[in-house]
């Protein structure tokens, strides 16, 4: 079985929706896991922001406002009077449910059940829509195996039991629809995973029932050698390793969340990354493999970086030290980026700023502290292992004439990570592109 996987732009307009059935196939076996149509989780993600401020007004024009982008979607998707009756009696109770939330108490959990009314729209509409067209389909809730512990990780056992239960009852039948992004939460509400979203549900229903292979259809042709964005002349990657994928798409490269990739590492289940607007596109496969060793195989920034410096003669061969400043750290939840020590310093970066103060004041007790903002982290992916020569060297001679904060080597075969103020940002992943490629 297959796990496809379509994106919120895949899934934009009446047109796109329509589309999907150019790039799946009815009669092959698969789960079809669906965003919210593009736009629909910002506009539930204000709507709820103004229940929680009180501005029950203002949330109720909202709700009606992306109530008529729907009303609008329908006259397109929908050919019959059947459909079309369908389609708005869908949109009415959700709509409807939405805005009674905001008659009762409005907490986070109510926010949480605001959010998952994008994806039980979209599921619903394609499957309405497939119904209409005479294409046989199973919406499968994914409230009903979806489900994430105490401490907000999937449960992936569980949600292969459960599936495989459901998937059992329709032998008969072979394609399936279900939403990404929500979950149950260990108390049995409905909640959502956060991290990675819609891709973290393909990839870990790929892993819980041992999927031949999960795809992500998105709006890009593959995972690029480098940001297409600012620099020319870049290509898609044909084939990366997971561990190779995973640290892309931790430092930067938006198409993948770097959480996807580890359930279907863990679980070996290959991962492929396509072009709904191009289905012809190769794309890039993640797998065991990879791709060749001994190369260069592209480069990724993340800005919003905050880098920490701490200075103190007390860590001059003192045990334990570092462990106490990981330690406030890990209290506050923020994680650390990069890391380099030395004798009597050490540096760290962290791009999650909301504990910051606090961090710094208990730092402090330690040394002095210099704090630098808007820095960016460049990471070059490849095979930087024990049995390679010169690609470090490479690395630095591109960017010799940039003046660099920190450098990470060695911490991982796969990457050689620098930091460096946000405005050399661009300079730097053009000279790295035009020497390394």
């Amino acid at each position: 079985m297959k796990i496809l996987k379509f994106g919120g732009t895949s899934v934009g307009s009446a047109q796109r929706i329509k589309g999907l059935l150019e790039i799946i196939d009815p009669t092959e076996r698969q789960i079809v896991v669906l965003s919210a149509v593009a736009g629909t989780t910002n506009a539930l993600v204000e709507i709820g922001h103004a229940f929680l401020a009180g501005k029950t007004e203002e949330a109720l024009d909202l709700i009606k406002q992306h109530k008529a982008k729907y009303e609008e979607l329908i006259k397109e998707l929908f050919t019959t009077e059947q459909g079309l009756g369908k389609g708005k009696n869908l949109i009415d109770y959700h709509f409807n449910y939405i805005a009674s939330l905001g008659n009762e108490m409005f907490t986070p959990v109510e926010e949480k059940i605001i959010l998952a009314q994008g994806e039980l729209l979209s599921t619903t509409l394609f499957h309405f829509h497939l119904e209409e067209i005479g294409v046989p389909s199973v919406l499968l809730p994914a409230l009903d195996f979806m489900k994430i512990d105490e401490d907000n990780e999937p449960m992936v056992p569980y949600i292969g039991e459960k599936l495989s239960a459901l998937l059992a009852e329709y032998p008969d039948n072979s394609l399936f629809i279900t939403q990404g992004y929500i979950c149950r939460n260990s108390f049995g509400e409905i909640d959502n995973l956060r991290r990675g979203g819609s891709d973290y549900t393909a990839s870990l229903i790929g892993a819980a029932i041992q999927a031949n292979e999960v795809q992500i259809w998105t709006d890009i042709d593959g995972m690029h050698n480098n940001d297409p964005r600012i620099v020319k002349g870049t290509h898609p990657i044909a084939n990366l390793s997971f561990d190779e994928a995973a640290e892309l798409a931790y430092f930067g490269a938006k198409i993948l969340h770097p959480q996807s990739v580890f359930p279907a590492q863990r679980y070996n289940v290959p991962v492929r990354l396509l072009n709904t607007m191009d289905p012809q596109a190769a794309g890039t496969l993640i797998s065991k493999e990879g791709g060749s060793k001994g190369q260069i195989r592209a480069i990724a920034a993340k800005d919003g970086i905050t880098a920490i410096h701490i200075h103190s003669s007390r860590m001059l061969l003192a045990y334990g030290f570092l462990r106490k400043i990981f330690e406030i750290f890990e209290r506050y939840k923020t994680p650390i980026d990069m890391i380099t020590t030395s004798e009597v310093a050490v540096s760290l970066t962290v791009d999650d700023t909301r504990n910051l103060e606090d961090i710094i004041k208990e730092v402090e007790d330690f040394g002095s502290v210099h704090i630098d903002r808007d820095q960016t982290i460049v990471c070059v992916v490849g095979d930087f292992s024990a049995n390679t020569h010169g690609y470090a060297a490479k690395v630095l001679d591109a960017i010799k004439h940039l003046p660099l904060r920190m450098i990470s080597y060695g911490g991982s075969d796969y990457n050689v990570s620098i930091l460096l103020d946000t405005s050399h940002k661009t300079e730097a992943l053009r000279s790295l592109h035009n020497r390394l490629f």
